[in-house]
């Protein structure tokens, strides 16, 4: 179905691609495997008309194709899911759905609902087609990108990192998906750091290593310790277990109540003590991202939350010279793209670097290299706009910006978001690090697994309430699903 040979794209001097040879036929799924920054993304956009390759070429249907831009490419019949949605926030469910749809002019909107309403009564991913896209969760968003591309009813199915804020009901219901489509004849290529995904839903598995196919194997011939060699050549070790927490109440929180569309978030109370992880899951939409922005200080709230025995500041620029880091739902909320990489490492300490009313950029960017070092933020230069990164390399960005002078209390939601197994096995130790130090850890994550392999404890969100926390010992995936999806413990 479609073919790529000897593909290769440079920015300037660095070489993104670089002659790769790929092929995903009828019926097929095809997985893509790379470290951050191995040209996955490149490689798609691609195929998407977003960039031209500088060498190789591109076959559909055995035909060699141009493709100048999305628009050729839907009209090819390549659809993509992207990593990050592309949704117009202003619109609602509804009209961004529109946009997948061959219409004619003047279609009412009371028609369309209809429409709409026919062609996915019997989709595993439901949405509510009259809210505003600026209203739902990043995992929501997610779910409308899906339906987008499939109304499309493409040849060529991208999946750019999926299930990264799907539930693993929802993920599990777009796989079934994939592979009714797949028996019809649909070509996919998915992309995903979650290697149990890949071997679960792949016929083949592709793997890139900075910018170069290093290896492609039949899913029947590949295991999890194979794929992470390929990835990052060597082999990972799970997490490691910490200590008990300490005695020392680090945040307390009693009866909150966050406004929101939907269910509020209401009647939450926990306490997080000094070096405790509190794990909280929850579907997309239940309120994780009110929780945890009210609590860095960025949405009104009522209720009570004491830090270190004290009231809470609901400025965010306060909390940060208090201790408190916050990694957010969504990168774009936590980086100024047209900022270099060094003045974003910088975000939060500014007036370090002020000499006599001006910036020092140079004590600033050599800052920012050992930062780079440290953190293994693939960047050509400190210079770099940050909008020039991957997505996993920007998600490093936060992370050693907000970790870099030892939080007493990190407010993390999916701190591992889009990054590759090695850089999550290298977030994971960063984040127990702090915790042996006597810091307090919030995690919100919809990778369930992630949250029962750090958490001293566990909780759910469910409908804008509570449920639990229990010990992490009590707790397995089956029984953290039903509290996400019935409510109870």
């Amino acid at each position: 179905m479609l073919r790529l040979e000897g593909i290769t794209k440079r920015f300037g001097p660095v070489v993104a691609n670089r002659g790769i040879t790929l092929e995903v036929g009828r019926g097929e799924v095809l997985a893509l495997l790379g470290e951050n920054g191995a040209g996955k993304t490149t490689l798609v956009s691609l195929l998407y008309g977003l960039y031209a390759p500088d060498e190789g070429r591109i076959l559909l249907e055995g035909q060699e194709v141009r493709i100048p831009s999305p628009r050729e490419a839907q009209r090819l019949g390549i659809a993509l899911v992207p990593q990050h949605p592309e949704l117009i926030q202003a619109h609602t469910v509804a009209e961004n759905l529109a946009l997948g749809l061959d219409l004619p002019p003047f279609f009412s909107r009371p028609r369309l609902l209809e429409r709409l309403k026919g062609l996915l009564q019997d989709h595993p991913l439901k949405v509510d087609l009259e809210a505003p896209i600026a209203r739902l969760s990043a995992g929501e968003k997610q779910r409308v990108e899906l339906l987008r591309a499939l109304l499309s009813r493409p040849k060529v199915l991208i999946l750019d990192e999926p299930t990264s804020v799907l539930t693993p009901k929802e993920a599990e219901d777009l796989f079934q998906e994939v592979r009714r489509l797949k028996a019809l004849g649909l070509a996919v290529i998915f992309i995903s750091h979650k290697l149990e995904e890949v071997l679960s839903i792949a016929d083949r598995i592709a793997v890139l290593r900075a910018g170069e196919k290093v290896g492609e194997v039949p899913r029947e011939e590949a295991d999890r310790d194979l794929l992470v060699r390929l990835m990052v050549g060597r082999s990972v070790a799970p997490p490691a277990r910490v200590p008990p927490p300490r005695e020392e109440v680090v945040l307390e929180v009693q009866n909150l109540l966050v406004p929101r569309h939907g269910f509020p978030v209401q009647g939450v109370s926990f306490t997080l003590r000094a070096g405790e992880v509190l794990g909280i899951a929850g579907v997309a939409g239940s309120g994780q991202t009110e929780l945890l922005e009210a609590l860095a200080g960025q949405r009104p709230y009522r209720g009570e939350v004491r830090y270190l025995g004290e009231p809470l500041p609901r400025d965010p620029a306060r909390l940060y010279p208090l201790g408190v880091a916050h990694i957010p739902e969504e990168r774009a909320a936590g980086v100024v793209g047209g900022m270099s990489v060094a003045e974003n490492l910088a975000l939060r300490t500014y007036p370090a670097y002020a000499r006599r009313g001006l910036l020092d950029y140079r004590a600033m960017e050599q800052d920012a290299e050992r930062l780079i070092a440290q953190y293994g933020i693939k960047t050509p230069s400190p210079k770099t706009p940050v909008r020039f990164l991957s997505g996993g390399n920007v998600q490093k960005v936060i992370l050693a910006r907000e970790l870099r002078h030892r939080p007493k209390l990190l407010l993390a939601m999916h701190p591992t978001y889009g990054v590759d197994v090695g850089a999550a096995e290298e977030v994971h130790g960063r984040i127990l690090d702090l915790v042996r130090q006597g810091a307090a850890v919030l995690l919100v994550s919809e990778d369930l697994d992630e949250i029962l392999s750090l958490s001293h404890r566990v909780a759910a969100l469910y409908h804008g309430r509570l449920v639990g926390p229990i010990p992490r010992e009590e707790a397995d995936r089956e029984r953290l699903g039903r509290m996400m999806t019935e409510g109870r413990a």
